[in-house]
């Protein structure tokens, strides 16, 4: 009996509404907006600059990299903190990529320039970074923004970092 009431008490405000208000479609005339003309200058601007930047990696971000291709590589086994070990393949016929086996996958990855001069290789779809400098390398999720892998070291380092531990 209330559910009935209340259906009845929300269809009489419905016929209350004031009908005009209600359907009233009518808008102000937009004012036209005045074009003032712009002076350019010479030096680009911050995002005319960033515009070619971005576009290039937004094309290398859907770019495939394809399956790495591991035959006649230099392999080197880095081990990283917390226990987690990391192998590369270099190929010196071809020093713009590289591969990297992380958790049973094999990843391609694609050299990127640095102004420090760190080895800096990436493979944006699958969202690994990995970076090497001549005391460590470490592996970075870009996706996340987290690291994967850090202190990772192979012999050579592994031996230098311990030599400079002793001194």
């Amino acid at each position: 009996m209330k559910k009935l009431l209340y259906v009845m008490l929300l269809a009489g405000m419905s016929s209350m509404v004031n009908p005009a208000f209600a359907q009233s479609t009518t808008t102000a005339p937009k004012k036209e907006a005045v074009k003032k003309p712009v002076k350019k200058s010479s030096k680009k601007t911050v995002e005319e600059k960033a515009a070619p930047a971005a576009a290039a990696a937004s094309e290398d971000e859907d770019e495939d990299l394809g399956e790495a291709n591991i035959e006649g590589s230099t392999v080197t086994h880095f081990n990283c903190e917390l226990g987690n070990k990391i192998t590369t393949y270099y190929n010196a016929s071809d020093d713009k990529h590289m591969a990297i086996r992380w958790k049973d996958k094999l990843q391609r990855l694609r050299r990127v320039g640095t102004s420090t001069g760190a080895n800096r290789f990436e493979n944006r779809k699958a969202g690994l970074v990995w970076i090497n400098i001549p005391t460590k390398a470490m592996l970075l999720d870009s996706k996340k923004g987290q690291q994967l892998a850090n202190e990772c070291r192979d012999p050579d380092q592994a031996k230098a970092f311990a030599a400079k531990i002793k001194s």
